[in-house]
């Protein structure tokens, strides 16, 4: 079912985003060279409204994120800014990122106003080192929902399961691949992802099944 920012059923053409669970909603940007989807994220939250790697939106969706406000844009890498000055354009929201990952956010135009700091809370996620495909790559955790929301740390690809991005793309594959196993040692049971497909349920024993895949870990 596809729904609008007041949670009301929308017909096709009048699509804006969908409610993937309870008070967060995605929107999509298909990457041809990939073969699957980019994914932003919207989460609706008392304490202010947040956008998560923000792909760019159509018009529809913008609206409706501008419409409704948000806070703060959460980045979870260097590679993940996207649309994230339009929407602070739009909205005025604060950009944050990991500070090992701003410069070369910045460097590629980013507008950055913050730090995201391993250990804080920025409403309701709890800030997770990621670091491997980046330095300051981080994972978002909503632990009393048991949600956690990854950017390039793991990729839904192909749907259902779990997967890393090729090496040739990270910083430090082995690094990656120990952030990735201690993301192990949190409870969650939904897995949002940036890029391919987020598994709602069962999603610890999917990224338990990446996990053993991997060569021995130093």
């Amino acid at each position: 079912m596809l729904y609008d920012l007041e949670c009301r059923p929308t017909r096709r053409a009048e699509l804006t985003m969908q409610e993937i669970v309870a008070d967060i909603f995605t929107w999509t940007w298909f990457s041809e060279p990939h073969g699957y989807n980019f994914n932003g994220h919207f989460v609706r939250h008392p304490a202010g409204n947040l956008c998560i790697d923000p792909v760019p939106p159509p018009a529809a969706v913008l609206d409706a994120i501008a419409a409704a406000g948000v806070a703060t844009i959460l980045l979870t890498n260097r590679n993940h800014a996207r649309a994230a000055n339009l929407l602070r354009s739009r909205t005025g929201a604060r950009t944050l990122i990991h500070p090992d990952d701003a410069a070369h956010a910045r460097g590629q135009g980013t507008d950055v106003d913050g730090d995201l700091e391993v250990g804080a809370r920025v409403g309701p996620f709890t800030i997770v080192a990621a670091a491997g495909k980046s330095p300051g790559e981080v994972a978002l955790h909503w632990p009393e929902r048991r949600i956690l929301m990854v950017g390039d740390a793991v990729i839904g690809n192909p749907p259902g399961r779990c997967s890393l991005l090729r090496e040739q793309v990270m910083d430090d594959p082995p690094r990656l691949r120990r952030s990735v196993a201690t993301l192990l040692d949190l409870d969650f049971d939904v897995l949002l992802v940036g890029d391919g497909v987020s598994i709602l349920t069962g999603a610890k024993a999917r990224l338990e099944e990446l996990v053993h895949g991997f060569p021995a870990l130093p």
